[in-house]
């Protein structure tokens, strides 16, 4: 699970807002690592930014971002182990690399897009049903 600040959900919620709730319109205008954050900048595909600071900033830190890829296995293939003891063969994930490792210097930019896309919807996905969650909570 990601966190965010409320400010940055509010801003989420007012992104999602503005494309009538279409996710697929939220994208990925720029990205960044630096220091211990990775930063995407987004904007909606129907309504490009001039400038980057048009854009709603998003800071995730590189831990969570790690465990992002790492509970997806995103950073590994599926492959065949043998047990060492036991001497037989079982199917696998086996890691590439550490998942930031994996993310800066193994995976293709595609894969490095597709996985900020991942992020970007796992991150609005677990944002509108926190909310719901939370909604569902309080009216009862």
């Amino acid at each position: 699970m990601i966190t965010l600040s409320q400010k940055i959900r509010n801003e989420l919620w007012w992104l999602i807002i503005s494309v009538d709730y279409t996710y697929s319109r939220i994208a990925v205008a720029e990205h960044e690592i630096n220091g211990q954050w990775l930063t995407l900048w987004l904007e909606d595909k129907h309504d490009f930014k001039n400038t980057l600071d048009e854009c709603l900033r998003l800071d995730i830190q590189l831990k969570q971002f790690a465990k992002f890829i790492r509970a997806g296995n995103l950073h590994c293939y599926e492959g065949m182990r043998m047990h060492p003891k036991k001497k037989y063969l079982y199917q696998a994930q086996i890691p590439i690399n550490e998942p930031l490792q994996w993310y800066l210097k193994d995976a293709s930019p595609i894969e490095q897009f597709w996985t900020r896309d991942a992020l970007l919807k796992n991150i609005l996905t677990q944002l509108v049903e926190s909310e719901t969650h939370n909604s569902v909570l309080n009216s009862h």
